[in-house]
């Protein structure tokens, strides 16, 4: 585990961070290409983690900087009390899993990732660089026909559709490529059952999703706790919002943890999928 101390000023927190072992994901990298190359699976999303020791009195300053360092449409917190204690989870997400509005479903996949940077020129570039990726491109059409399978199961036939193709989404710390994929769910399709259909995200898990959970499971030697899971909500009337838990804090005894992962295709080069980790974990350092 490597170790990186942060400090700032009293808003923030005095903390050192432990970081996963590189070679642990690295070699994971190379064993998802096997499982590739082998026929297995398409794409698998590995992640790696990060954990650091706080207080229970700190969980609030660490939310209310979240929020600052990383802005994002799906934040949320919660607070779970159970036998063994007290489980928050303080989330900065991007990522929709879906909404429900008026019989309408939607999901808002995120693939494709590139850094920011604070040269203007520089920042469009990079933009640039990521939608006009043909591995980013190819890797993006097949999480978006994943997805349009898995809502196409509880929806009305030829009511599905991608209504947003391919669009760039610029945060604090990264650009992302997303998509938006709709449909008209069957009028004996609860919430409960349009989260079963979608659950958990293709884009987190990798295609297809159950071998890649297999070879996840077996690959990141731990569980991912509350990380790549859901938070959201159900109305009265069935209507419904949900995110997935990325670019999230899970706090308990006293500990805090986060993972960022990338997806490993066939010509994935594993420095660079450990390098897009380190840029998605940026927004979540700073907030320490």
């Amino acid at each position: 585990m490597a170790q990186v101390q942060a400090t700032a000023d009293e808003r923030h927190l005095s903390v050192t961070v432990c970081e996963d072992d590189d070679r642990q994901f690295i070699d994971g990298v190379e064993k998802s290409r096997q499982y590739i190359i082998d026929g297995d699976v398409f794409q698998v999303n590995l992640s790696r983690g990060w954990a650091f020791d706080l207080s229970a009195s700190e969980i609030d300053v660490l939310y209310d900087n979240l929020r600052q360092a990383n802005p994002a449409p799906f934040a949320a917190s919660c607070h779970l009390n159970y036998d063994d204690g007290r489980v928050s989870i303080l989330s900065s997400s991007p990522e929709r899993l879906i909404s429900l509005r008026n019989g309408q479903i939607e999901t808002r996949p995120i693939a494709g990732t590139r850094p920011r940077s604070d040269d203007q020129a520089a920042d469009a570039a990079l933009s640039d660089e990521l939608i006009g990726h043909f591995k980013e491109r190819a890797e993006h059409v097949m999480l978006i026909d994943l997805e349009r399978n898995d809502i196409g199961r509880i929806c009305r036939p030829g009511t599905v559709k991608v209504d947003e193709l391919m669009v760039i989404e610029s945060y604090a710390h990264v650009h992302h490529i997303v998509s938006n994929v709709i449909g008209q769910i069957r009028a004996d399709v609860s919430p409960a059952d349009a989260i079963r259909a979608v659950f958990p995200g293709g884009t987190i898990t990798g295609c297809p999703k159950v071998r890649c959970m297999e070879i996840i499971h077996e690959l990141e030697q731990t569980y991912r706790g509350a990380y790549t899971g859901s938070l959201g909500y159900v109305n009265h009337n069935g209507d419904m919002d949900s995110n997935i838990l990325i670019r999230t804090f899970a706090c308990h005894h006293g500990k805090a943890e986060f993972r960022a992962g990338a997806g490993v295709v066939y010509d994935s080069i594993a420095k660079h999928e450990l390098k897009e980790t380190r840029n998605k974990a940026k927004g979540l350092l700073k907030a320490l």
